[in-house]
């Protein structure tokens, strides 16, 4: 295995957590009907959303890019990006911090500190999350106001967290406190350099482009989903409405920070807001009605929540296993790293 034993075993969890999740999906649902669905999809599908998610990968790889540049990490081309595919590896581990291993390798190669090039990571979340809260509110967030609360809640927590970070003040309150605590006091400098990365990805003239480079990336995600979920049930989602459930599932799973993945989050609510579509349409082309409609359209959400997780999800899992695999080739096993 290209991973350390340690890191191993976290994605081997976030794995068995998922079939488990997914075989949960499948008892509570009805798993032959699933399969069915699986089969009448056409052979076209799978791939094009698998393209579409690796476009997603080479957008956003320009704001890992442009990140470095600031914090004068050089690396080349082809190793940078086999980094940042490798971080991919551990997106089933919570809150996707798994993706400090970025930083790891980055060590490996350059030498650089993992307290400096870790902000990275934060920054590149912090983006990703306005890009989906736009793509949330591009498509549509008046289709579904039960949830807006999660929304504007969001945004609040983004304004809040840039204004604490980008303070001088409250940086060096944190970096006293650690400071006056046993045990991780040697730590402040670190926390401290921390902080002066991130100040530095996270200033204002800093902000925009990645968030768009952010929603040009899901966006490419959101339409895959998209075509799945037109495959599993044909002429049933619009695609501003495909664009606002997949961003707003998205964003759920990310917040809630301890499933790993967005697991078992993401999933619920993405299915949630399919039925409902889905279930008329059945109605009027399966002459369906009542509990039947309802279960045959709790049954094909099932199938488009699978199908897109595993396009997504999933599928940035394997890539990352396949990068980390490729840069063990040419940089030597991957070290467990301590800054």
């Amino acid at each position: 295995m290209p991973l350390p034993q340690k890191l191993g075993r976290r994605l081997l969890v976030g794995v068995l957590f998922g079939v488990l999740v997914y075989a949960g999906i499948a008892v509570w649902s009805d798993a032959s009907a699933i399969a069915e669905a699986f089969t009448r999809l056409p052979l076209w599908v799978l791939p094009v959303a698998c393209g579409l998610s690796f476009a997603n990968y080479c957008i956003r790889f320009l704001k890992w890019q442009r990140y470095c540049a600031l914090l004068d990490i050089r690396l080349a081309t082809g190793t940078s990006f086999l980094i940042y595919l490798s971080g991919m590896t551990l997106s089933v581990t919570p809150g996707k911090m798994g993706e400090v291993f970025k930083s790891w390798l980055v060590k490996q190669v350059t030498g650089v500190r993992i307290h400096h090039s870790a902000p990275i990571v934060v920054a590149e979340r912090f983006t990703d999350l306005l890009g989906y809260l736009i793509l949330v509110a591009v498509g549509g967030l008046s289709t579904a106001p039960e949830y807006a609360w999660v929304f504007w809640s969001l945004l609040a927590a983004c304004g809040v967290a840039l204004v604490v970070l980008s303070s001088p003040r409250c940086t060096r309150f944190v970096v006293n406190s650690v400071a006056r605590l046993p045990v991780v006091d040697r730590l402040a400098p670190r926390v401290e350099g921390a902080f002066a990365s991130t100040r530095i990805l996270l200033a204002p003239r800093e902000i925009v482009l990645p968030t768009v480079v952010s929603v040009l990336g899901w966006g490419c995600e959101c339409t895959g989903f998209w075509i799945i979920a037109n495959a599993v049930v044909p002429d049933s989602l619009p695609w501003l409405y495909a664009v606002f459930a997949f961003a707003f599932s998205a964003v759920a799973g990310a917040a809630a920070i301890i499933a790993p993945g967005g697991l078992v989050i993401t999933e619920g609510l993405l299915g949630s807001l399919l039925r409902p579509r889905y279930q008329p349409v059945l109605e009027r082309t399966l002459a369906l009605a009542g509990d039947a409609a309802r279960e045959a359209a709790r049954a094909q959400a099932a199938a488009a929540v699978i199908l897109a997780r595993l396009c997504t999800l999933w599928f940035a899992v394997a890539v990352g296993f396949a990068a980390t695999a490729l840069f063990t080739r040419h940089h030597g096993n991957v070290q467990e790293s301590a800054d």
